[in-house]
């Protein structure tokens, strides 16, 4: 099955299998970019993220989502930043599959960076792990496929801590006035207090969206609220008291800090209640 979303900032696609660089180009052109955007100096090592990711196939990683970053000027599209999630032949079981974010840029925006990630298929939406896992980062310099190679197995090796914390997060129950803090912090995450009042309640945040997201623990607690963050569509008031509708994360950068500082949260919370 593909989910295909054009969204105002980020076009993306995921699906339940690899995908092909037909797929990937009709997303994320970028990724097949012929040269670097013109600014780039001399000095700059040209290496398209395709060449990239075929290194990553041969070594048995495949990806399955794919998106870029909206431009507002046309000549940067080839070049803009991107983002592809990969999994591991060995890592594609259970409810959860770990994955391997892959970031880049032709346009001297981003370096090549790996971190580590997990889907959750029941609500089909990306995780990613907080500050303690996988974070690699490979300069546009040197034998890049090689060290991106490397990178991406050092973060298959740190997938064995963040799946332990998502285990003891499982293990552990928390009462609602808990998890009411967790909203509540996760929501000062999200939105500026200095702007005024969030548009949504802590509530709205903890409310499931299927009936196996009704437990108290506090990795299902933190995928309600990440998930009603993340993917929006909640209905709220704007600072000036219109009804609104709470926007989707789809900014490839917003997002991936947002998750990442829920993670962290999250694993703070776990620390404090242990």
């Amino acid at each position: 099955m593909l989910a295909s979303r054009f969204a105002y900032r980020s076009p993306s696609l995921r699906s339940d299998s690899p995908l092909s660089d037909e797929q990937i180009r009709s997303v994320a052109p970028s990724i097949f970019a012929e040269a670097a955007h013109e600014s780039r100096s001399a000095r700059y090592t040209y290496i398209p993220t395709i060449e990239v990711l075929a290194g990553l196939r041969r070594e048995g990683f495949e990806p399955f989502m794919v998106c870029q970053t909206r431009v507002r000027h046309e000549h940067k599209r080839e070049h803009t930043k991107h983002m592809i999630r990969l999994r591991h032949a060995d890592q594609i079981t259970g409810r959860e599959a770990n994955e391997i974010i892959l970031l880049n840029s032709h346009d001297g925006t981003s370096s090549y960076q790996m971190l580590a990630g997990l889907f959750r298929f029941v609500c089909s939406n990306g995780m990613v792990c907080g500050e303690t896992a996988g974070d690699i980062r490979v300069r546009h310099n040197g034998d890049v496929v090689r060290e991106v190679i490397e990178g991406a197995f050092q973060v298959l090796e740190s997938f064995e801590q963040a799946d332990a914390q998502r285990e003891a997060m499982q293990a552990l129950t928390v009462n609602p006035g808990e998890q009411a803090a967790f909203a509540r912090a996760a929501l000062a995450l999200k939105y500026d207090q200095e702007d005024g009042a969030a548009p949504v309640t802590e509530s709205q945040l903890l409310m499931p969206r299927r009936f196996e997201d009704q437990r108290d623990d506090l990795w299902t607690t933190f995928n309600r609220v990440q998930e009603n963050l993340v993917k929006g569509g909640l209905e709220g008031r704007s600072r000036n008291g219109r009804a609104t509708r709470t926007r989707p994360v789809n900014g490839i950068d917003q997002n991936v800090k947002l998750n990442r500082a829920l993670w962290v949260l999250a694993e703070e919370m776990r620390r404090l209640k242990a």
